[in-house]
């Protein structure tokens, strides 16, 4: 147990200290490029990944879960043939590209879409033939040797796009860096991972028949995933405009940073701990995580907390006048988290006993809502209503999940109960504390009509 604990502990600093350098220098490079690029670009290319995202998503099959939850994933013969069927997702991901692009031409009426979106799905196939190495030591919850590739892989790819960018300010500038990243990370993952590591094309029906069994759900829920993830940006342009999905986009990357960080934390921390200690009894491993997740859920309360009092000013401190309207929007979404947060750190448990199916439903209650909610805000309020109505889409998983723990014996209803009190008291008081300092509200510029 004691071996564990520190294992999760060294895992997670170096998620924490991983994300925070990848996001440092993320927004770092952010700032330099939208002063070269216009805002319609950064929309344009959130477009196109959205895409590049609904093609791998609804072509995941649980690979690299299997890899962890399964019992045979250290097994050559296994992570081979892991590996055997993400190179031919790979490929065959880049040739459905093809028609994608064509479909996205015609409904957005754009015709730089058809190649711009073939050239940056080369992408999955370079991901295909990525060593399955970081899914091994997910299992190991081991995270240095990820955090040194993942550093080497963006700074390249940030140089490159920068350097693009700068002679030449265009799209293309986005999508070469994408491209550097994808090629850099296959080429390294064989050498900076699990060196030594062989691969070999192998297919062993046992193993096949395993990751079907288990990723069946996944495909189902990661499918549903990216309606209920990536509907905002498939209909912010034809609501609106490129330009107002690329301010968007801007905002919505700063109110989402607490759900990314506790996502990492979840995903490669929290799932293989849960995995191994799936075995015990529900009662005992249910107050082993509500113990754990306490100290997690009150830090994240306050994260959150800051980004809904004093977001807007990171839009209008570190952008300039084209970027105002992502003020308003920012607080806005960053309270629309919360429901996730208390989700993410504890849903995992439901993949690490063997029960995935409670993410599919989950994630299809969420689909289902912003299939409705999106498109009834923006008609009914504008924009502002597009934005709430993305601040609420994260209620429906959140209850889908709470029924699933209920019925496994893993119940967090109370402890959710009581973070959230936390959260909502420390938005009270900082808003407040705001207000009273003459600073105005966080969605000043909206109620001002801005």
């Amino acid at each position: 147990m004691a071996s564990a604990n520190r294992r999760a502990i060294v895992a997670t600093i170096w998620t924490l200290v991983g994300y925070g350098g990848s996001q440092s220098l993320r927004l770092a490079s952010n700032l330099i490029l939208t002063r070269l690029l216009v805002p319609e670009l950064f929309g344009l290319m959130s477009l196109i990944t959205t895409f590049m995202v609904g093609l791998i998503l609804f072509s995941d099959v649980g690979i690299g879960a299997s890899l962890v939850q399964n019992r045979r994933g250290n097994d050559p013969k296994f992570y081979n043939t892991a590996w055997t069927l993400k190179v031919l997702r790979g490929i065959i991901l880049w040739v459905l590209s093809i028609p994608v692009a064509y479909v996205c031409v015609q409904v957005y009426d754009d015709p730089r879409l058809w190649l711009l979106i073939v050239v940056a799905l080369g992408s999955s196939v370079f991901a295909g033939f990525e060593s399955v190495a970081k899914h091994l030591l997910n299992r190991q919850v081991k995270q240095g040797r990820q955090q040194m590739l993942l550093f080497t892989t963006q700074i390249s790819s940030i140089l490159v796009t920068m350097i693009w960018a700068y002679f030449q300010k265009s799209i293309w500038a986005l999508v070469a860096g994408n491209l550097v990243s994808t090629f850099l990370n296959m080429i390294l993952s064989y050498h900076l991972l699990i060196p030594g590591i062989k691969h070999r094309f192998t297919w062993d029906k046992e193993s096949v028949r395993e990751i079907a069994q288990f990723g069946k759900w996944i495909f189902l829920s990661t499918a549903v995933t990216y309606i209920a993830m990536q509907a905002d940006r498939i209909m912010l342009p034809k609501l609106e405009s490129f330009e107002a999905l690329g301010i968007y986009t801007v905002a919505y990357t700063f109110a989402y940073l607490p759900q990314q960080i506790l996502t990492n934390i979840s995903t490669k921390v929290l799932f293989p701990l849960f995995s191994e200690f799936s075995e015990l009894p529900r009662q005992e491993l249910r107050q082993k995580i509500l113990k754990k997740r306490r100290l997690l859920l009150l830090l994240m309360a306050l994260l959150v907390a800051l980004l809904v009092s004093f977001g807007d000013y990171l839009i209008i401190f570190l952008y300039d006048d084209r970027y105002n309207k992502g003020a308003w929007m920012l607080p806005i979404l960053a309270l629309g988290i919360w429901p996730n947060v208390l989700f993410d750190s504890i849903s995992n448990v439901l993949m690490a006993i063997g029960k995935p199916q409670y993410h599919a439903f989950s994630n299809m209650s969420k689909a289902a809502f912003v299939c409705l909610a999106y498109p009834l805000g923006f008609i009914w309020l504008g924009l502002p209503g597009f934005v709430l109505a993305v601040a609420l889409n994260d209620l429906p998983i959140y209850f889908a999940c709470a029924v699933g723990l209920k019925r496994e014996n893993l119940s967090s209803a109370v402890q959710d109960l009581e973070a959230t009190l936390a959260f909502v008291g420390l938005s009270v008081l900082l808003v407040g504390g705001r207000y009273l300092l003459g600073w105005g509200l966080p969605i000043g510029a909206l109620l001002n009509g801005g």
